[in-house]
């Protein structure tokens, strides 16, 4: 990518804190209905992050690996790696702890299965191990983005988008959600949070792949984005119109969701566009840290705090303050300082071409 899309990054901030809200909207008291509502919708946003991820590591990635070929999977790898894992692996031990000390106090700990936590650690739990989620719950979602990140050199190198035609392209887009609704459809799902054991990989590697092509059409548009971006709002606005009156989930919702990561990268940039403000580009910033720690937060949180089904607004508002705190300091201390050093490690893992034999002396 040539450039930050900032509204892209304050988006991803947004979505991050509608999973928070999405976990802890039944403890929440006096919560109105329209909200409950609202929040109970919160796990959708993972739907936004898995077309985010393919449009970014597609600008990113994409003509790099092809100028270089196999040669660039390695290092692909290795700061894919670096970009997920650490803080990952950091929460986990902070799960371990809590569950040590759970079993040690004699009180239950089903969350925290011991024989399951080598395939977490291997970030290997949703590619259809185990039959339910565990330890910490939204890294469901990593592991299934380690798994399109080991598809997308095929991808790249198979399709070049910048060559394929735009009407392929969109077609290409729809069909790819299309092929995921029917899979749905299929498992007689009622939404996208069905089953993810199961069916999470497959969500993300369509929606992963849908992304791509959503970022060949912004750089053929971005040079002129006003009429592509007002349709693509449209789009998006009708798509989710369709779902309130009916149309399934795991079809209007993606639909919804790949048309306004259009119409956002289009506008990205613009004077008075509210995501381009710096509070939440900063939200955005520390997204990652936001939603991979919230989960075993509120689980420690209500341990210590919580003696009822429900908890009022000072306690909501600690939590959250809680939550973003934490975003802060590990996205300072953990997430950053480890990607850097990762991406610092030279690994002798890049193909050589051979050395060309010696020339014959004459």
């Amino acid at each position: 990518m040539t450039r930050e899309l900032r509204a892209l990054t304050s988006a991803r901030g947004v979505a991050a804190w509608l999973v928070v809200l999405y976990h802890i909207r039944g403890s929440i008291a006096g919560l109105p209905d329209a909200a409950l509502a609202l929040f109970g919708k919160g796990y959708l946003a993972v739907d936004f992050f898995f077309l985010l991820s393919g449009f970014v590591i597609w600008l990113r990635y994409a003509e790099p690996m092809r100028r270089d070929g196999l040669r660039a999977v390695p290092s692909f790898l290795q700061r894919r790696v670096a970009r997920i894992w650490p803080l990952h692996a950091f929460l986990l031990v902070g799960a371990l702890a809590l569950a040590l000390l759970l079993r040690a106090t004699g009180r239950a700990a089903e969350q925290f299965p011991l024989a399951e936590l080598p395939l977490h650690a291997l970030l290997l739990q949703n590619w259809g191990f185990t039959h339910a989620l565990a330890w910490n719950d939204p890294a469901w979602s990593i592991s299934c983005e380690l798994g399109a990140y080991l598809l997308f050199p095929l991808l790249a190198l198979t399709i070049d988008w910048r060559r394929v035609p735009t009407a392929a392209v969109v077609a290409a887009i729809v069909a790819l959600l299309a092929l995921l609704h029917s899979v749905f459809a299929a498992h007689a799902a009622p939404g996208l949070g069905y089953d993810i054991p199961r069916l999470g990989l497959i969500r993300c590697i369509f929606e992963f792949a849908a992304g791509t092509a959503i970022g060949a059409l912004w750089r053929r548009w971005d040079t002129a984005p006003r009429r592509p971006a007002l349709v693509a709002a449209l789009t998006a606005l009708a798509a989710l119109l369709a779902w309130a009156a009916g149309a399934p989930e795991t079809l209007a919702v993606p639909a919804a969701f790949a048309a306004l990561l259009l119409a956002l990268a289009l506008t990205a940039g613009r004077r008075g566009n509210p995501l381009e403000g710096k509070l939440l580009h900063s939200l955005g910033e520390i997204s990652y840290a936001t939603y991979l720690s919230h989960y075993l937060l509120w689980i420690a949180f209500k341990l210590v705090f919580v003696r009822n089904a429900v908890i009022g607004w000072p306690l909501v508002g600690l939590y959250l303050a809680l939550v973003l705190a934490t975003s802060v300091a590990l996205y300072r201390w953990i997430e950053r300082p480890a990607q850097k050093w990762l991406n610092g490690l030279r690994l002798d893992l890049r193909l050589k071409r051979p050395k060309a034999p010696p020339a014959p002396r004459g």
